[in-house]
This record gives structure tokens, C-alpha cells and sequence, in this order.
């Protein structure tokens, strides 16, 4: 029978426990589900905090990206270029005299400009207008107006960074929202294993309460036996141990509670002196994952496989930077718009002519020594490495998948069979604590059973820990909720 249509004897008689000692006065906090602490720690906790800020850097980096395909409008200009030097002159006879001068350049240009992705180029259109300024021997003051022009810059045989680029953000983003979602599931299993801190240390408080008790009750009882001779003084020192001891865990336990409490309430974010109440759940949620469906998802899901896309492309960017960048480029620069020139700023747009301008910028490396093809090379090498260890990682994604799914069954199975262990190991220890106060039974079997009891319960409650790590392991290796039937987002 499993821990999901049963509840075990001992999960009765520790839930008792629970609801005495966790029994909480009128109008106090009522005590936090695992479920509930997993979802305060996803939104209050400093590691969720951190990764929602990663999360919304990515973004605003991606959006800034984006925002750098469109047009863009700039403002440029001299205000002014002051010059105040001797220059030579030549004279209509031919000769050389040097002469003092004044020079003042003013310009104001506006550009809106494109950038083209698949061509790795950019278009544009400008407009300018400036003032020269020349004082001296001669005195010259005109305007240059160019009302608009429009050109293109392309580069040729180049590298296209501005592709790359796009490739690289279009990947990036995606690995940012991945592994924002992997650390809330890092904070959820986190936040798990302290909760059950918390359930373990007050199970054991409870256990050594109990203890205790029945020590005290014991060793009262065989004062009195011995008193009447009905056992001998290695009883009673015996049964005096087992209450000193009894007496020295419970101590310990009250301190390990405490730690574990204040652990959980930094997790979680909860004010100093409040108090957390925790709830021990035996039932769990019956989940079956199929390894399958479990290799399927994290390969579609985890942020792994993203990078692995991520390195994949900028391992061909290299090669492509190296192949292209030391060879024959070219760059062609061309215009086409309208300009004039006039004594005044008032005239300057009139009469205007047909502007013209194309350039072509050839570089041709003739000896490099070899460097080009070694680049090349090593670019290639890089490439290979970055494709083997991809597929490592992807085999490691598999495999953590895969097996996260066999570990959750198996936590399912072990937590039955502790269910059933301290079921059998609470009725044991009844039996012989009934028996031993009849006086059918020796002090040491009583001990013997009580021991065992404490540790079928100890077990259970590490088997209920088990089942919730498997579970939220399973959640963080394939991003895929299996109980509901859904990804994680």
C-alpha cells in the first residue's frame, strides 16, 4: 500500500505530537506547507532576488540590442573649429610669404541611419549645414549647405558582425530566461531540504520529549522495584542512564530546532520573533515520470542546451572572423544628394546642385607569414572543441534527466516501505513499554525497542525528505513539472 492512500500508525502518533506541541494560540500564524515556503522563498529570498535582477538586466540588454536595429537619428557638429596661425601664401608672382590668419569652421550635420543586417552594411540619410570663417591678409566668409543626402556603406569580402550579432542576442536571451527558471528551482530545492531541517528537528524534539517522559516515568517505577527487591541496582542504574541521556538529547534537540528555524526564516524572509509553524505532510503526490519524457523535456527545456546552441555560433563566428578578416576586404562608401554654397546662411539652399561622392577602400594584406592560416586553423580546432564538449554537455543533460526520474520512483518505494517500518517499530515499542510495566519483559528489550522506534521514525521522516528531493530534482533537471503536466515558466 502506498504512503498516498494510507497513513501509518507512527505518521498518527507523530502528527499527535505535532498538534500539541505545534498547537498555536488565538490569532497566531497558521503553519506554513511546503508548497507555501517553496513559494515565499521563489519571491522573497536574496537568491530569488538575484536571479530576477539577471533576468531583468538580459532583457534590458536584449531590448537595448533590438533597439539598435532601428533607425537611428544623431546630431553632429563643430561649435566651432578656431584656428589662429602663420600660413604659408603664395603670391601671383609664384613666391612664398607667410601671413597670419584667423579660421573659423561652424557645422551642424543630422544623420539617420540604418543598419543592415543580412548585408552587414548601413544606410543612410543626412543633412548638414556649415560656416567658414577665414580672417587675415583676405577675408572670406561663405556657407555650404547640403539639405539632404543619401548613401550606403558596405563592406565587402568582410566579416558580418552586425549578423553575428543578431544571432548571438536571439540565442543569449533565451539562455537567460532558462537558467532564471533553473534558479528559482535551485532555491525551491534549497528551500526544501531546510524545511525538512525544520520537520526533523521537531520530530526529534517531540521523540526526546516523549523519551524523557517515559524515562522519568520509568526510573520512578523501578526506584519503587527496587525498593521491594523485585530488581537489582544494575536496573536502576541502568534505567537512571537511560533518563541522564534522554535528558542530555533532549537539550540538543531544542538547540538544533532553533537553528533550523532561524535557517528557514532567513530563507524565507520572515521577520525577527515571528513564529513558524511547519507542517508534516505523509501524504505525497503520486508523480510518475517517465525517463523518456524526462530526457525529452530537459533536452527541449534546460538552459544547457541553449549554451550549447550559444558556443555552437560563436565558434563559427570565429571561424568566419579568422577566414575573412585577413584576406582581400573592401569597403564601398557611395552618395547621392543635393548641395550649394552662398555668402549668406539665407542663401544657401538656393540653386542647389547634384552632389555626388562613391569611394571604394581596398586592403590587401601581400605577406602575413603564415598568421592568416594558422588563425584560420586554430579557429577551426576551437570549433571542434566546442562541439564536443556541447555534446558532453547535452549527454550530461540526458543523463541527469533520466535518472532524476528512476530516483524520484525509487524515493516513492523507500518512503512506503519507512512508512511502513515505523508503523511496525510505534506497536513494537507499545507492546514492550505495556509489557516491561507488567514486569514480562527486561529492561534491556524495552531499550531495544525504544531505540528501534526512534529510528524507523527517524527514517521516515529522511524517506519523506528523500521523496521532496527527488521531486523538486526532477523539477530543476527537465524544467517540466510532471504533476501538472506542464513547463516551468
Amino acid at each position: 500500500m502506498s504512503p498516498s492512500n494510507r497513513t501509518p500508525w507512527g505518521v498518527l502518533r507523530l502528527s499527535a505530537w505535532l498538534a500539541l506541541v505545534f498547537a498555536p494560540p488565538v490569532a497566531a500564524q497558521q503553519p506554513i506547507t511546503l508548497e507555501q515556503a517553496v513559494q515565499l522563498a521563489q519571491e522573497r529570498s536574496h537568491e530569488a532576488l538575484a536571479a530576477r535582477a539577471d533576468l531583468e538586466a538580459g532583457r534590458y540588454r536584449h531590448r537595448a540590442f533590438n533597439s539598435g536595429l532601428l533607425p537611428q537619428l544623431a546630431l553632429s557638429g563643430n561649435l566651432p573649429i578656431y584656428n589662429r596661425s602663420i600660413i604659408p601664401v603664395v603670391q601671383p608672382d609664384g613666391s612664398t610669404l607667410f601671413r597670419a590668419q584667423q579660421l573659423t569652421n561652424t557645422g551642424l550635420t543630422a544623420r539617420l541611419s540604418q543598419k543592415l543586417p543580412l548585408t552587414g552594411g548601413e544606410l543612410f540619410v543626412s543633412s548638414g549645414l556649415s560656416r567658414l570663417s577665414v580672417s587675415g591678409q583676405q577675408s572670406i566668409e561663405t556657407w555650404s549647405s547640403t539639405p539632404v543626402s543619401v548613401g550606403v556603406t558596405q563592406g565587402i569580402l568582410k566579416p558580418n558582425t552586425a549578423e553575428w550579432d543578431r544571432r548571438q542576442q536571439a540565442v543569449q536571451i533565451d539562455v537567460d530566461e532558462r537558467r532564471y527558471r533553473e534558479a528559482r528551482e535551485d532555491v525551491a530545492l534549497q528551500t526544501a531540504n531546510l524545511y525538512f531541517d525544520v520537520v526533523a528537528a521537531r520530530t526529534a524534539l517531540d521523540n526526546a520529549v516523549q523519551n524523557a517522559a517515559r524515562n522519568d516515568t520509568l526510573y520512578t517505577l523501578n526506584q519503587g522495584r527496587f525498593e521491594v527487591g523485585k530488581i537489582g541496582e544494575n536496573d536502576l542504574l541502568q534505567s537512571e542512564l537511560a533518563l541522564l541521556r534522554a535528558r542530555t538529547v533532549l537539550d540538543g534537540a531544542r538547540l538544533t530546532y532553533d537553528r533550523a528555524v532561524e535557517a528557514l526564516r532567513l530563507r524565507l524572509q520572515l521577520p525577527a520573533g515571528q513564529p513558524i509553524e511547519v507542517v508534516l505532510q505523509a501524504e505525497v503526490p503520486a508523480v510518475e515520470a517517465d525517463t523518456g519524457r524526462a530526457v525529452a523535456e530537459a533536452m527541449q527545456n534546460r538552459s544547457a542546451v541553449s549554451d550549447v546552441a550559444l558556443q555552437e555560433v560563436q565558434a563559427r563566428r570565429r571561424v568566419a572572423e579568422a577566414r575573412l578578416g585577413g584576406a582581400l576586404g573592401a569597403t564601398v562608401q557611395a552618395s547621392v544628394g543635393l548641395n550649394a554654397s552662398a555668402p549668406e546662411a539665407s542663401l544657401a539652399y538656393q540653386n542647389l546642385l547634384e552632389a555626388r561622392r562613391v569611394q571604394v577602400s581596398v586592403d590587401l594584406p601581400l605577406w602575413q607569414w603564415g598568421g592568416r592560416g594558422e588563425s584560420v586553423r586554430a579557429a577551426r580546432a576551437e570549433e571542434e572543441r566546442a562541439s564536443s564538449l556541447g555534446q558532453q554537455t547535452l549527454e550530461q543533460v540526458a543523463h541527469e534527466a533520466r535518472f532524476a526520474a528512476l530516483e524520484l520512483a525509487q524515493a516513492r518505494r523507500g518512503l512506503a516501505l519507512s512508512a511502513t517500518a515505523d508503523t511496525v517499530a510505534g506497536k513494537r515499542f507499545e507492546v514492550a513499554y505495556n509489557r516491561y510495566v507488567i514486569g514480562r519483559i527486561t529492561l534491556d528489550n524495552l531499550f531495544i525497542a525504544q531505540n528501534e522506534k526512534d529510528q524507523a521514525l527517524t527514517q521516515f521522516v529522511q524517506a519523506l525528505r528523500g521523496y521532496w528531493q527527488a521531486y523538486y530534482r526532477l523539477r530543476r533537471a527537465t524544467l517540466f513539472d510532471f504533476r501538472r503536466g506542464e513547463v516551468i515558466r
